[in-house]
């Protein structure tokens, strides 16, 4: 809960306070900084605190966009408790189109980090010390990557009581389990008896408005939930449990034209594409391996043998699989 004295990285915030902090980084090669901005506002009346943040990975622009509009729009402004908002946390693969920094690291399998270890590591190291010790709960926004599309979820440790009530709270159209990653913001964040889900929707580079929309419904019905605002737009779908989950992938190389869209609900052996060559000489119907949900969609035509193609979902009547990653 917001305590009577609210401060980050040094910065105090009194109550009714919005502020500006911005965490410097490093720098580029040519010297120029490289600061990390979290917006912060604390409501008059005490409530808990929630972060917001996304660009982890800096491609994955729809959950920039997402904190960008919360903020944008004031919903950030809540009546009761503080919310903080990070819209970019990877600005070196925000700048560079780029999932991870300049040295190859991912930043989310870099916490906790090190304040002197590699970049992702420093970037790590400043969210694990001057961001999850001030807050309760939090949503991480991601995309799909690799041409890869996300039909709006969230992805939750379900055997953690305190996630699942946070993901029925947002009631994405899906809900998914996934295990901590070895690594992550997640798994940092609760082992310091903070609780932060992740939110997927869309494709990396690409503005999907649907997923950016259900992100922005989603966020203000957790608030509701955590008592900071009083209104929320009610869910316009049943939020479905998905307990395990497949790829589809693909038994020869060529080109991938699927017939089916995301968020579907398909069959067990119904045709989801085609494969082909390029010249005409070869065609290969791809069929469903299980009945369930198309949770993601591989938007790249040229494809590998053992390439995903469909990221099937499913619930309490059909079992396979493990959940996919963030």
């Amino acid at each position: 809960m917001t305590s009577k004295k609210f401060s980050i990285a040094n910065h105090e915030i009194q109550p009714g306070e919005f502020k500006e902090i911005s965490i410097n980084i490093a720098r580029l090669p040519s010297r120029t900084k490289i600061e990390t901005p979290i917006y912060v506002y604390r409501a008059p009346e005490d409530g808990p605190t929630l972060a917001l943040t996304a660009g982890m990975h800096g491609d994955e622009i729809n959950g920039m966009e997402i904190v960008r509009r919360i903020i944008d729009r004031g919903y950030n402004r809540v009546k009761r408790g503080t919310t903080l908002c990070m819209p970019v946390i990877n600005v070196y693969g925000f700048l560079n189109y780029s999932r991870e920094v300049p040295d190859g690291k991912d930043i989310n399998r870099s916490f906790p980090g090190s304040k002197g270890g590699s970049l992702a590591a420093r970037v790590a190291y400043h969210i694990t010390h001057d961001v999850i010790p001030n807050i309760d709960y939090g949503v991480d926004f991601h995309t799909g990557g690799a041409m890869r599309t996300n039909f709006p979820q969230v992805r939750c440790m379900m055997k953690d009581e305190v996630n699942m009530e946070l993901a029925r709270a947002f009631s994405a159209p899906f809900t998914i389990d996934s295990p901590f990653r070895p690594h992550s913001l997640r798994l940092t964040a609760s082992k310091k008896n903070k609780h932060i889900i992740v939110f997927e929707g869309g494709e990396s580079l690409r503005f999907d408005k649907y997923a950016i929309e259900e992100g922005i419904s989603g966020t203000l019905r957790l608030m509701k939930h955590l008592n900071m605002i009083d209104t929320a737009p009610a869910p316009e779908h049943e939020n479905k449990i998905i307990w395990s989950s497949a790829w589809a992938r693909a038994h020869t190389a060529g080109l991938f034209q699927p017939s089916v869209e995301c968020g579907m609900l398909i069959e067990k052996d119904q045709l989801v594409g085609t494969l082909t060559d390029p010249f005409g000489e070869f065609k290969e119907e791809v069929k469903a391996p299980s009945s369930g949900y198309v949770v993601g969609l591989n938007n790249n035509p040229v494809v590998n043998a053992g390439d995903a193609l469909l990221h099937i979902g499913v619930d309490n009547f059909c079992k396979i699989g493990a959940a996919g990653e963030e």
